[in-house]
Formats: structure tokens, C-alpha cells, sequence
């Protein structure tokens, strides 16, 4: 792959956060892909034990988000999950598959040090499609059950949790003054994670909702 394709996939997707039977769970459920949603605090933001202070109130914005996320995919086919309304539409486990990608540039910039944008050629084979949407996503992200996004969020999320552990909140309010907006502390980005989720959030129960068979799978 040449750099500048490197270079230029997701400039403008991954970062601002913009880009508009049932299913086999495995041994997964709704609650054990949201690591935490079980804790009985999930809907209280703040601490969480085994961080610092204000990275694990980062901790619970990103479980309660998450959790958000998965309510209202839970049961979707895999017809459903692939469901195009239009043209310049995004399926539903597009998106699902974007949030992890997502996810994953942000590991790899605020915990390895990646300049945005330059990643090797194992993450753009990987995680291009997914991150930049679009007509490639249209063309490639189908036919998977539920259970396979689920798995990549979960998978991502565990790694999430695990760099974190090791971070305090120096590390959280320390400043990126190169990064593409401004400057940025390693706490807006994660920040950004959670809102770009939201984002999206709000696509999913859109599309859910004109679902051709949407009468038996209202939006949450």
C-alpha cells in the first residue's frame, strides 16, 4: 500500500467522529460484552476501583456509553445487520465494526504514541474499511453473525481497560499539542471515544428503525 493511502485513509471519519434469525451470541451476552454493564454501579459516573481517580470516571462514561450501544442491537439478524437504506447509507454492523476500529487508532496513538495517520500496513489492512465507511464498508462488512462485532468490540474494549490500569492521571491530563484539532489532552480524546460512540448511537436506532421488518424490532 502506498503512504499516501496509509496517510489519508479515515482523515476525516475516525477523528471527528462523523460518517453516517437471531443473531449467535457464542458465549457472549449483551452484558458480558460491556466489560463492567454487570456492576451494579453502572449508572453511577465516577471512580471506579483498580484506576486513578479520573481515569476511572473516564471508565464509567465509556461502560455506561457502551452499554447504550448494545441495547438496541441486541437480537438483530444477520439481514438486519447488513440492512442498506440507501445508496450512501451505513449498515448497522458497519458501524458496530467502525467503533471498534475507532477504538483501536486511539490505543494506538494515546497508549504506543502513533502520529495520527500513520499507521503500519497490519492496522490499515485491518482496520481502513471499517474506520474510513463509506462504499468500501458497503461492499465489504457483510454477512457476519451479532456475535462477530461483539467479540471485536469486546476484545477492544479489554485492551482499553487493561492500558489504562496502568496510567495515572498525569498521564490523562497530559497534552498532545500536534494533535488535529488543537491542543489535546490524552482525556479529550478518550472523551471523543465516548461521544463518537454516542454519535453513532443515535444512527443505529435510525437505521433499526426503518428496518424493512422494523415493526418486530422497534428502536429502543
Amino acid at each position: 500500500m502506498k503512504r499516501r493511502s496509509r496517510r489519508c485513509f479515515l482523515k476525516g471519519s475516525a477523528v471527528l467522529g462523523c460518517g453516517l434469525g437471531a443473531a449467535g451470541f457464542s458465549s457472549l451476552s449483551i452484558a458480558g460484552a460491556v466489560v463492567g454493564a454487570a456492576d451494579e454501579r453502572l449508572n453511577i459516573i465516577g471512580p471506579r476501583k483498580g484506576f486513578s481517580t479520573q481515569i476511572g470516571t473516564l471508565v464509567s462514561m465509556l461502560t455506561w456509553m457502551r452499554n447504550t450501544i448494545l441495547q438496541p442491537v441486541q437480537g438483530l439478524t444477520v439481514t438486519q445487520l447488513d440492512y442498506l437504506h440507501d445508496s450512501k447509507a451505513n449498515s448497522i454492523g458497519a458501524l458496530l465494526l467502525h467503533l471498534a476500529a475507532v477504538e483501536r487508532l486511539y490505543q494506538l496513538n494515546t497508549f504506543e504514541g502513533r502520529k495520527w495517520d500513520d499507521w503500519d500496513e497490519l492496522t490499515v489492512k485491518e482496520w481502513g474499511v471499517p474506520a474510513g465507511l463509506g462504499e468500501a464498508a458497503r461492499q465489504a462488512i457483510r454477512g457476519h453473525e451479532l456475535a462477530y462485532y461483539l467479540d471485536r468490540l469486546r476484545e477492544g474494549r479489554e485492551h482499553t481497560l487493561a492500558e489504562l490500569r496502568k496510567r495515572d492521571d498525569t498521564w490523562l491530563m497530559q497534552i498532545d499539542n500536534h494533535w488535529v484539532w488543537g491542543p489535546t489532552n490524552n482525556y479529550c480524546k478518550w472523551f471523543h471515544v465516548c461521544e463518537h460512540e454516542s454519535n453513532h448511537n443515535g444512527q443505529i436506532k435510525w437505521i433499526k428503525g426503518r428496518l424493512p421488518d422494523a415493526s418486530k424490532s422497534q428502536a429502543s
